[in-house]
C-alpha cells in the first residue's frame, strides 16, 4: 500500500496538471464512477489534497472526490492526445495538455465537505501536512497512554497518519528503538525525535518519488557496497532485509508478523 509520501506527491502532480487549467473532462469508463463522472464533467478541479493515505479532489465549491489506493490502486500520468482507455480505469481526468488515470482504488467516491471533514477527523495527524492536521503532541497524547507496541501505534492511523510500513520500521532503526516496546514507555524526547525525522524523511519521498532512509555514511558509495535492488526502490536499513546484515553493526536483520505486516529490525541496533 503506498505511503504519505505517494499520496502527497499524488496530490501535488493532480494540481500541477489540472487546478487553474480550466475545463476537465471527467469519466469513469470501467462505469463504477459513471454517475459521479456525469456531475463533474466539464467542471475545474480547485484543490488536490492529501492527508495520511487519503487524497480529495476539489471540484466546485462542496464536491470532493474520495480516493484511497488500498492495496491495489495505481494512478498513471500521461500527454495528449490521450489514447482510449482500458475497462479498468475507475477514473480518468483529461484536459488539452493531458490525462490520468485511476484503477482498482479502494475507495473512490464523490462526497461533501461535511464528509470530507469527517475522514480528517477520523486520521491523527500527518507529519506532511501544517496546522493541526500536523500536531506531533496529539498524536503522542496517544501514544504515551498507550500499552500497545510502539511499532503497531505508527501504523494505526488514528494515531499518526501517513506513515506506513516502510517508514515505520525506518525511523525506528534510525533512533534505536526496539520496535515492541510499549508506546507509554516511549520518552517525549523519543516522540520529538522520531516525529521530526518523519517530516524530513517523508518531505524527502515527496521530492524524490521514492523512500530513502540510510544516512549519507552508510549509502552505497560511502560503504562500498552494492546498491539496493527491490521493487520498492530506494536505500534502507532493514525494511525488507531479513537475514542481511545489518549496515551498522553487522548483525542480522530480523522478520516478523506485528500487526498484519512484515516487522523488519535489528535485535542488536534496537536493544530492549
Amino acid at each position: 500500500m503506498p505511503e504519505g509520501h505517494t499520496i502527497h506527491r499524488l496530490a501535488q502532480d493532480y494540481a500541477a496538471r489540472f487546478t487553474g487549467q480550466g475545463p476537465v473532462t471527467v469519466t469513469s469508463p470501467q462505469g463504477k464512477f459513471s454517475d459521479a463522472a456525469a456531475l463533474l464533467d466539464g467542471s475545474s478541479l480547485h484543490t488536490a489534497d492529501a492527508h495520511g493515505k487519503h487524497l480529495f479532489l476539489g471540484f466546485r465549491p462542496t464536491e470532493w472526490v474520495h480516493i484511497h489506493l488500498g492495496l491495489f490502486g495505481k494512478v498513471a500520468f500521461g500527454d495528449a492526445p490521450a489514447p482510449p482507455p482500458t475497462d479498468t480505469v475507475r477514473l480518468r481526468l483529461a484536459n488539452p495538455a493531458g490525462y490520468v488515470d485511476l484503477r482498482g482504488p479502494t475507495t473512490c467516491a464523490l462526497i461533501t465537505d461535511a464528509e470530507k471533514q469527517a475522514v480528517h477527523d477520523r486520521l491523527g495527524p500527518d507529519p506532511l501536512r501544517t496546522g493541526h492536521h500536523a500536531d506531533p503532541a496529539a498524536a503522542y497524547a496517544r501514544v504515551r497512554r498507550s500499552r500497545t507496541t510502539i511499532a503497531a501505534l505508527l501504523m494505526d492511523q488514528k494515531v499518526i497518519a501517513g506513515v506506513g510500513n516502510v517508514y515505520r520500521a525506518e525511523v525506528l532503526f534510525r533512533h534505536r528503538i526496539d520496535p515492541y516496546r510499549p508506546g507509554r514507555d516511549i520518552t517525549p524526547a523519543e516522540w520529538e525525535a522520531i516525529w521530526t525525522d518523519l517530516v524530513a524523511l517523508m518531505r524527502q519521498g515527496v521530492r524524490d518519488n521514492r523512500i530513502d532512509t540510510v544516512r549519507p555514511e552508510h549509502t552505497p558509495e560511502a560503504m562500498g557496497r552494492p546498491p539496493r535492488v527491490d521493487d520498492h526502490g530506494g536505500e534502507v536499513y532493514v525494511y525488507r532485509r531479513a537475514g542481511r546484515p545489518c549496515h551498522i553493526c553487522g548483525g542480522e536483520i530480523r522478520t516478523a508478523g506485528l500487526a498484519a505486516r512484515n516487522l523488519f529490525w535489528c535485535p542488536a541496533c534496537q536493544r530492549a
